[in-house]
Formats: C-alpha cells, structure tokens, sequence
C-alpha cells in the first residue's frame, strides 16, 4: 500500500501516524508546501507575548523525526499542484529547487487546511499587514515588532485568533486595537454571555470596537465605516479562513455548498480513493443534522485517525461534532460546546435558557470566584442543546462535562444528576452543571418563570416593579434605578407593599434569594411574579461595556462586579 498525503500539520501528520500504526510495511509520504510539518497552530498567538519564549518550540516534529520514528517520508516545502485521479498520480512542485515531479499513489488524503482571508481594502499595499496560520507568519509579525518601530497596532477580526493575538500583544507591551464588524466578537458565545470578556478587555486595555469595520489604510493605519481613525503601525488581518480547496476542485471532487470538500462519515470524497480531513472539509453537526464547517484542531485530528482506520477496514461509527471550544482572555477563561442560543434562533429549534453565576468552588477556599454558566436546552423534550460558561476559575472543566452530556444526547435532568467529583478546593457539592439543571427542570415544570438580562434596560425604562431582595448594604452599594428594596429576610413581613396587579420582577445578586422570593409570593397568592435570571452581578456585566463605549446613561446606580 501506497499513501500520499497533502499537507502535514495536524490532519495530515494525524493520519500518518496512525497509518503507520495499522501498517509497517505501507508507504507513507507526507507533503507540506511549507517549511514545517506538525506544528502547534494554536499556540502560534502565544509567541508574541513570550509565553512560548522560541519559535522553534512551535514546530512538534521535523522531517527528520519522522523519517527515524515512524518511517514517514516527509517532505517540505513540496506543493501538490494537481491529481491525476485516472492515473492515480499527483504532480509536485519542489518549491526550493524550482522542479516538479509525479509520484503515485493506491491512497491519497488531502489535509491542505484552511487559508487566511485578506480582504481587498484600499490601501492594503502601503500598509504592514500580517496573518497568523503557520510559524512562518508569526515569525514575521514577531521579527517585524521587535524592530522597536512598532507601539500601536490593530488587529481586525474578533474571532479566536484575533482575540488572543490581541490579549498576547497586549500582554508584550503594545497598545492595542481590536476591530469587528459584527456586534460582537467570538461568536461561539451569545452576545450576553460574551459581555463579560468583552469588558475585561476594555478593563485591560484593549480598544475594542465592534459594529463597525476596516473601509481604507492610511498607511497601516486603519480608517473605519464610521470615519474613525484607528492609528497603527502594524495590522494583524485576522477576519476568518476558508477551505483550501483548489486542488481538490480542480481534480473534480464534489464540494459542499459554502467551498468545502464534501466528505462521506469515512471521509471519504466523492473519489473511493480520496480521503480528506481537517479544515478544508464539511463535517456533520451532530445538533442540527446539517453539514457545517469546523476549524478546530481536536476535530482534524478524530477525522484523521477514522481515515486511516477505514482505509485499512476498520470503519468507525461518524457520530458527528458540536464544536467544543474554549479560550483564555487575559484573567478570565471562556469555554462552550454545541448550540447557542443564536444559532437555536437560525434553526427555529424551540429552546430555553438558564443562566446562573453559582462560585466555581466552596466560598470559603481562596481563590473562589463567580461562574457564569448557561444552558440552552430544547423545549418540552429538555434535551441539553449546549452551553457555555466563563469564569476567573475553570470554566473548560464544566464545558467538558456538558460536552460528554450532548455528545450521548443527555437531558436537563442528566445534567441535573450527574455525579461529579467534590471537594471544597475544586467545585460545590451541587456545580454549576446540576445547578442549571436544576433550574431548567423547574422551569419545564413551570414551577416558575423569569426574565433574561438583555430585558432588564426595557423593564428599567418602562417603569417595571423590580424588588431587590438583597440586604440593604448590598442594595447601597449599587441597585437598579427604580428597584424597590425588599430584603428576602423581611420579604414576609413586608408582602403588603408589593401590588398583586402587576407584574413584579424580582432579583439578588445571582438569582438564587430572588427564586425564594418568588416561590414565597406564589405560595401567597402572588401570579406575576418573575426571577430575573442573572440578578444584578449577570446585570453589571451585560450592561458595562455598551454603556461606556457608547457613553449610554447606565440603568444602575453603580455596577457590581463581585
């Protein structure tokens, strides 16, 4: 057996391990049109900061290494520029010596990858623009900023690599913008949740501007939609990437209907032959039972192991993916797997939320800190859609629990029972999974209602009757502006004050008083009553940063962000 394999970072190298695992004596070639295989592309952003204090350190593998490891004849800097499928052959073009060659092969996987998208705006030549996709690239950036020319620079784009290339020049030093044309960055995460990192990076420096986009350079300069000037010396062109796919286009491969190649649950191409993986694919969205597109390096390398595996009979069941994810901005880490709730909107699934903060362990351990954690579930089967959650502590932790959840198609009340390590210094005896899913079976048993944060403003400005029933020290200290203050432990005694013919919406810091509250007027004879799902610390954070950067009058006395 004769396998030829295109591109030799994580899909590519993947599948060539595993190859040579099912077979010793197959031959197995390895082409990389670039100077370095197996690389570390996620961790390509932490070189600017130093973290990763060697660009050598990026590269996992040399040719070198897995010539005498595994017997795979890697060859860099060799372009595949054509596939002879009749013939079974591929053309290569040796980039350093200028020559092309064929070489033939009984089994072919296209692992090309995903390319950087550089849009054409005017000015674009006159301006020092980068792209981070491979070591080659930050290697540059990194060159070009420690010539010492560079103070400011602007990276446009606000997805994963955009971000924390932001969050490592930030933490080198530089001053920096961050520019997106949506109305919020990292979509993974809805726009209430995301609120929160957006603030720690207006809290850390970043000038963060998003609805707005990059129309013209003035040098490397960046000239916005709105006519504002954003001055840079530098520019890190991060707005997203598309398949690369021109080989296998130009072969006659069938793709999918945004440019990718389309792939069978064997990964295999329209061609018995062909097999691809990685970025340059659409898989399955085991959720939506849709064909999406998924750049990630955990997904590439599970679809390279299944290629190699079929290739020699060992057929894996495809079960499909929901995207697991998660980052670090700067003090805070952020983490979510399947739907958001946006996406349940694009796909008219009938869904509902919870949103609870609950400590990400015991109060009483140091280093305890709020969790935001939110469930998007599916009304009335209570099927676990997706979540997400962001804390100064483990966020990724409870992403993955929920991750396992989803991928066996578990519900609210899974969620609810699941049985999870506890001790005081690393989680609650009920964490943040049961927490919400305790929620989310009250709230299909409507045992009560409630109201989300991004309603709270319209209520505050339409003269709503909010009761905080946080102590009255907590309430000095900052409270809704027309919240009436009625503490759970006088709540009782004082019902007489709060009308019964109206809505009344309650709320504490984190929703947890403000449930007891409302089942206390309900058992009362109270029937409009609502809990204000993330209280006033879920509030702060929804409402800090559109109230700065667009100087919008706050709806609270003063934010509370502890």
């Amino acid at each position: 057996m004769k396998i030829v394999i295109v591109g030799g970072v994580a899909g590519g190298a993947s599948a060539a391990a595993r190859l040579r695992r099912l077979d010793e004596q197959a031959e197995i070639i390895m082409f990389e049109k670039g100077p370095h295989v197996s690389f570390s592309n996620c961790s390509l952003p932490y070189r600017l900061s130093e973290t990763v204090n060697q660009t050598e350190k990026l590269v996992m593998m040399t040719p070198q290494d897995f010539a005498q490891r595994y017997n795979i004849d890697a060859r860099v800097s060799s372009e595949v520029i054509s596939i002879c499928r009749k013939e079974k052959k591929v053309t290569v073009r040796n980039l350093a010596e200028g020559r092309e060659y064929e070489e033939t092969y009984d089994k072919l996987i296209l692992a090309p990858g995903a390319e950087a998208v550089v849009p054409r705006i005017k000015g674009i030549e006159g301006a020092k623009v980068f792209t981070i996709r491979n070591v080659v690239d930050i290697q540059r950036l990194y060159s070009f900023l420690k010539t010492g020319e560079v103070k400011k620079v602007s990276v446009i784009g606000g997805g994963f690599i955009g971000v924390e290339a932001a969050v490592n020049l930030v933490e080198a030093g530089y001053k920096v913008s961050l520019i997106e044309s949506m109305t919020q960055i990292l979509r993974t995460f809805d726009y209430d949740m995301v609120q929160i990192l957006q603030k720690e990076m207006l809290d850390k420096g970043v000038d963060l501007i998003v609805g707005d986009q990059a129309e013209e350079f003035e040098g490397s300069s960046v000239k916005l939609k709105s006519g504002k000037l954003v001055e840079s010396q530098a520019v890190v062109m991060a707005v997203g990437v598309k398949p690369d796919t021109a080989l296998a286009a130009e072969a006659g491969l069938e793709l999918g209907p945004r440019g990718a190649i389309q792939v069978d649950g064997n990964y295999r191409t329209s061609d018995p032959d062909i097999y691809a993986v990685g970025d340059a694919i659409q898989v399955f969205n085991a959720l939506t039972r849709k064909p999406m597109m998924l750049q990630l390096a955990g997904p590439a390398q599970k679809e390279a192991r299944a290629a190699a595996d079929h290739i020699y009979g060992r057929t894996v069941r495809n079960t499909g993916y929901i995207g697991s994810n998660c980052i670090q901005v700067f003090d805070y880490n952020g983490a979510s797997t399947g739907l958001t709730a946006a996406q349940c909107e694009q796909e008219g699934i009938p869904y509902d939320v919870v949103y609870v903060i609950p400590q990400d362990k015991v109060s009483l351990m140091p280093g305890s800190c709020p969790l935001h954690y939110k469930l998007i579930y599916e009304v009335p089967t209570g099927r676990v859609l997706g979540t997400q959650a962001i804390s100064r502590g483990d966020a990724a932790k409870r992403i993955d629990v929920a991750a396992a959840l989803i991928k066996f198609g578990g519900t609210v009340d899974d969620l609810r029972d699941l049985e999870l390590c506890y001790a005081p210094p690393f989680s609650n005896a009920k964490d943040a999974g049961n927490y919400a899913g305790l929620v989310a079976c009250n709230l299909l048993q409507k045992t009560f209602r409630q109201v989300r944060v991004d309603q709270v403003r319209e209520l505050v400005e339409s003269g709503a009757y909010i009761v905080d029933v946080r102590e009255e020290r907590e309430f000095a200290q900052g409270h809704l502006k027309n919240a009436v203050n009625i503490p759970l432990s006088q709540l009782r005694q004082r019902m007489e004050e709060i009308p019964k013919d109206r809505p009344v919406y309650l709320h504490c810091r984190t929703s947890q008083r403000s449930y007891n509250a409302v089942l206390a007027l309900q058992g009362n004879g109270f029937d409009q009553v609502y809990n204000i799902s993330g209280s006033f610390l879920g509030i702060c954070f929804y409402e800090y940063f559109n109230d700065v950067t667009q100087n919008r009058e706050p709806v609270v006395t003063a934010y509370n962000f502890n």
